[in-house]
Parts: C-alpha cells; structure tokens; sequence
C-alpha cells in the first residue's frame, strides 16, 4: 500500500496511452480501407485520402505525450524517482483521464468523418479543403483534452497534497 500513489499515477499515464492509442488504430484502420477502395479506383487520389487516413492517429501520440509528461513528472522517466500519496497519485491518475477517454472517443469519431470525407474526394477530388475541414473540427475536442491534462499534470507538482 506505502506506493499505491504512485501505482495510481501510472495507470493514469498507461490509460492515457492505451485508450488514445487504441482508438487512433481503429479510427486509422478505419479511414485506411476507405482510402484503399478510392486509390484502388483512382490511384492519383492518393495523396489526398492519406492527409484524411492520417487525421486519426493524433490521439494516439497526444495520449502518449500525455504519458510521458505523467512519467517524467513523478520520476519514472527521469531517474528522480518521486514518494507520491495515495491523493497526489489519484491526482495524477485523474489529470490523464480526459485525454485517456477523450482521446478515444475522438479518433473513433473522427475516423467515421474522415471516411465520408474519403467518399467526397472520390467524388469531388477539388473539395479537399472541404474535406479536411469536418474531420478537423473532430480534432479540436481532442486538443482541449489535452490541454487540460497538460495542464493539470503540471498544476499537480506544486500541491501541498
């Protein structure tokens, strides 16, 4: 029980991670055999459904910068190995969830966007500023999540608690 904060603190990051990670590999898979079937068609379309396969996959890495930053701040990554309390661990664990949950309900949502946006280009290849456009909106939810995770692993450091 005497490291149960800092057990706490480490399942925030690897949620993070994992549950980010996870539902940008889906939403990418996802858009991917989208874009499979419009190259297959078309290939000169290519470039334009890779940018919308893409879109996805930046939940995974902000979920895995989220990891890194919860690791390095109690000394995982780092070697300045931190004593954490149980409530500053739980704090910790709580600073990562909004990226951990957000972070993969997002790309999946993301991902449905980015394949009907695949489908216009296959359409209307001339719409691609369009079409980045729906996904990326997606994307601004994802942002905020981490910027509060940021935010709150940095605010965490410097508590009493």
């Amino acid at each position: 029980m005497e490291n149960f904060g800092i057990v706490l603190a480490v399942l925030g990051a690897v949620l993070a991670a994992l549950l980010a990670g996870a539902g940008s590999a889906v939403g990418v898979g996802r858009a991917g055999e989208a874009a499979a079937g419009v190259v297959t068609e078309d290939p000169s379309k290519f470039s334009k459904v890779l940018i919308l396969q893409l879109l996805p996959g930046t939940q995974g890495i902000y979920g895995l910068l989220i990891a890194f930053l919860c690791l390095s701040q109690i000394g995982i990554i780092g070697g300045t190995f931190v004593e954490l309390s149980v409530a500053k661990g739980l704090l910790y664990f709580l600073a990562c969830m909004p990226m951990a949950i957000v972070g993969y309900w997002s790309a999946l949502k993301q991902s449905r966007a980015s394949v009907a946006c695949i489908g216009l280009i296959a359409k209307r290849p001339d719409q691609l500023g369009k079409a980045i456009l729906f996904p990326a909106m997606v994307e601004t939810y994802a942002i905020f999540a981490l910027l509060i995770s940021i935010l709150s692993i940095f605010g965490i450091a410097g508590l009493p608690v």
